[in-house]
Parts: structure tokens; sequence; C-alpha cells
């Protein structure tokens, strides 16, 4: 008797192949869910860099290295050649205003002085006797005219006495026209002497004044040939610090030739170069600062060089107030020059986010979460410590700044504590 056989479910017959195909279902969906999903990726937060942005005043300022150098520093240049023959001033003495530096010696010099001296004194003689000739001349012509004087007023006695002979007939008309005659020749000659006497005074007057102009030229060539004896000696213009003096006793020094340098110590400046990117936004009585731990000391540019060097141009700052504690010449200083005055904005601290992200997007954590998920993000003015943030973050968001390094290409931060 045969036994009816029962088919066996489609489910078990085909268990198998249901299972891989049920197998291989659950692997598309997994693979799609999680291709379609964002990447996560769970990170310590000791790993990132947290920030919150927050709204305030915004400075664009730079960071540059400056040096301290003097505010003045003269060049020594000799005024009269000659040898070295003492030297009282060393590199870096400390000099007061007439300070004795170096003295010269030279002969050839000297005799010049010598020969201008002798020459003088024999010119003063010349002129002297010039002044004695003419004094002479002028009494001698005083005396003449005192004499004429003195002949007119006897003659006038006489006329008056002949014409009084004449009257009583003592006298002849012939004597009394002789006395006349005598008169009127002794009062033209009068009259050409007082003439003489006036041109004579005024030929000596100005004669006078030429001698005087000739003894004040002679005097004046003598004082300017005296004035080179002491371009022997070499002073101090100003007080200050004696620097690269670089002589020896006996060496010939010609003149014009560079002695050395004085630094005028009483105030500094300190000069630095910026980046040509800079050279439109930097101008003179911008404000900059030095901060040394809890002390600031303000500073303003008093002078731009814009021409560019390698891609640099030289810029000088001088101190506003008081300077900080051992400050000397070649001391460096961290200064910070501000570009533009404070304004309100969103801003955030600096971080490597920047370069990893190019400044288009950044890790913003949810509100009262520990999940961060990609933003886009604007970015306006920098400097070296902020972000201005135009869109994308506001006041009071936090944000992932640092720590880019680890976490790779994953669009969602699980942030564990």
């Amino acid at each position: 008797m045969d036994i009816k056989r029962v088919p066996r479910p489609l489910y078990v017959k085909y268990r198998m192949q249901i299972i891989t195909v049920v197998t291989l279902l659950a692997i598309v969906v997994y693979t799609v869910v999680v291709a379609l999903s964002p990447r996560r990726k769970s990170i310590d937060s000791e790993c990132l860099k947290i920030a919150v942005a927050k709204e305030g005043p915004f400075t664009e300022f730079v960071y540059v290295e400056g040096v301290v150098n003097p505010i003045m520093t003269i060049h020594l240049n000799a005024t009269e050649g000659g040898f070295v023959e003492r030297i009282v001033s060393e590199e870096g003495a400390m000099l007061s205003q007439g300070d004795t530096i170096l003295v010269l010696n030279n002969p050839e010099l000297l005799r010049t002085i010598d020969d201008e001296r002798e020459l003088w004194e024999k010119n003063m003689r010349n002129l002297r006797e010039q002044e004695i000739q003419m004094m002479q001349k002028s009494i001698d012509l005083q005396l003449q005219t005192a004499e004429q004087r003195y002949q007119i007023e006897a003659l006038d006695r006489k006329l008056m006495q002949t014409h009084e002979e004449y009257s009583m007939g003592i006298k002849s008309r012939a004597e009394l026209d002789i006395v006349e005659a005598e008169n009127s020749h002794l009062r033209n000659k009068l009259k050409l002497q007082m003439q003489s006497l006036k041109h004579d005074s005024a030929a000596t007057q100005l004669r006078k004044e030429m001698i005087a102009a000739e003894r004040r030229a002679a005097e004046r060539k003598l004082f300017s040939v005296q004035k080179r004896l002491g371009g022997l000696v070499l002073r101090a213009p100003s007080a200050g610090q004696m620097g690269n003096i670089n002589l020896t006793i006996g060496q010939q020094v010609g003149a014009g030739t560079k002695i050395g340098e004085l630094k005028i110590m009483n105030r500094y400046k300190v000069c630095t170069h910026l980046n040509e990117y800079y050279v439109e936004r930097i101008y003179a009585g911008l404000p900059a600062m030095i901060v040394q731990k809890e002390d600031t000391f303000m500073l303003r540019i008093s002078r731009v060089v814009p021409e560019v060097k390698d891609r640099q141009f030289e810029v000088e700052l001088l101190f506003k107030d008081s300077l900080p504690r051992n400050i000397r010449p070649g001391k460096n200083y961290r200064v910070r020059i501000e570009l533009a005055r404070p304004e309100q904005a969103v801003v955030i601290p600096r971080g490597d986010f920047y370069k990893a992200t190019n400044g288009e997007w950044i890790f913003r954590i949810d509100e009262g979460t520990n999940v961060a998920r990609r933003v886009e993000v604007e970015l306006g003015r920098q400097n070296p410590e902020q972000f201005e943030v135009v869109k994308g973050i506001k006041s009071g968001d936090r944000v992932v700044v640092g720590g880019y390094g680890r976490i790779g290409d994953a669009e969602e931060l699980l942030i564990e504590n």
C-alpha cells in the first residue's frame, strides 16, 4: 500500500534561497541607508577646539616684529683734513653737547693761518696810514680856509678904513678900487676853498666807509681762516652715544671723511617692515601698541617709506608716552598695528578650520546637544586673532574652530566628553 507524500511548503523548499535573498536585500538597504545618511564620527572633545561666536568690537590689525633704533643718528664728518693727533671719545661713549671727540693736526693749515694773519696786519697798517693821510689833508684844508677867512676879515677892516679915508679925501679912487678888487678876489678864493673843503669832506666820508668795508672784509677773511682751526677739533653737536668710530693715531683724514656716528638716545623709534599687501592701508598717524605682560605701550606711525623692496616696505613708529623698561637700540618688540577703528561684528577665534575648509563651512554644535553639523559660512575681515562672520553663524552659537586634522571627511560629529 502506497503512502501519500505531503508536499513541502515553498518557504521550506526554498528556504536557503529566501535567506540568501533576504540577506542580500538587507545588505543593499543598509548600504543605501549608510550612503544616504550623513557621515558621522565620534570624537573626544579634548581633540577639538570649541569656541562661542560673540558679537563685539572687531579691529583689523597686524602683528610685526619691530627693532628699536635711536630717534636720530648724526653722521660725523671731518670739516678739515689732517692727521689724527688724539682720540678723546671711544666707540660707545656717552657724550654731552660740545664734548671733544677727535683732535687733528694740520701743519699746512697752521702756516696758512699765520700767512693770513700777517697779511691782515699789513692791510690794517695800510688802511690806518690812509686814514691818517685823509685826516692830515682835511686839517690842511681847514687851516687854509681859516687863513682865508682871517685875511678876508682883515681886508674888510682895511676896505672900511679905505672907504672912510676916500670920503675924507685922504685916499684916491684908484686906491679904493685896488682894496675892493683884493677883497673880491679873496672872497672868491674863500668860496672855492669852501667848496673844495665840502667836496673833500664828502670824499673823505666815502673813503672812510670804503676803508671800514675793507677792514670788515679783511677781518671776516681772517676769522674764516681762524675758524678752520676749530675744524681740527671735532666736537659732539648734541648729547648722544658715540658709534662706528674706527681711527688710529697718525692716520690721515681728508676733509669730508666720515669719522663716526652720534646716536641721539633721549628718544627712540621702532623700525619694522610690512608686506606690500598693506602698502595702501598704512599711513602716518595710525595707532599701534606693544603689550608686555600687564603693560601696554602706545605708539603711532611717524613715517612710511612706500618704496617696496623684496615685497616689503619700511615703517617707523614713535612712542607716545612711557617707554618699556630696559629699552635699548637693537631690541626687538612684537608690535600690533591697527588698520581701522573698532566696529561691532560677530567674531570667532582663529583656528585650523580655515585651512581645512577654505573658510566656506564650519561645524556648529546643535543647541543643547553634543552633535555638531556642517554649516556654510561667509567670513569677512580677519586679524591674527579673529574672523568676522558675515553669514551662517549668529552670536551665541558654539562652533568647532580647531582639530580638523582628526575629523577627516565626517559630516556630523558626536562629541564625547
